[in-house]
């Protein structure tokens, strides 16, 4: 089987960081695009940042200039870094990757989701 397992998480005062990995395992044959999504209470989820292959990146504009992601293919990895963060920030943030197997494509492998808490 195939799957996403992330690391990290936590509480953080606001102003500080914090950093979030995210690793695919399994018969994978390649990742196109993986990416970081975040949810709040009572809100949908939302895209953060997300990162082809080659290293194109994309932010959401709440985000900009404070997070960074990042990935190590080898490792089958994507990063999250976060800094200067708010309480805004405060969500259950999911990892997100395009994996093909031999057994089936699929267009978004979510993983569990890490709670990051930002206090005032």
């Amino acid at each position: 089987q195939v799957q996403l397992v992330e690391f990290g998480g936590g509480l953080v005062q606001a102003g500080g960081s914090l950093s979030v990995s995210c690793t695919a395992s399994g018969n994978i044959v390649k990742i196109n695009s993986m990416g970081w999504y975040r949810q709040a209470p009572g809100k949908q989820r939302e895209l953060v940042a997300d990162i082809t292959s080659g290293g194109s990146t994309n932010y959401a504009d709440s985000v900009k200039g404070r997070f960074t992601i990042s990935r190590d293919n080898a490792k089958r990895t994507v990063y999250l870094q976060m800094n200067s963060l708010k309480p805004e920030d405060t969500a259950v943030y999911y990892c997100n990757a395009a994996v093909v197997t031999p057994y089936i494509n699929y267009p978004e492998l979510w993983g569990q989701g890490t709670l990051v808490t930002v206090s005032s």
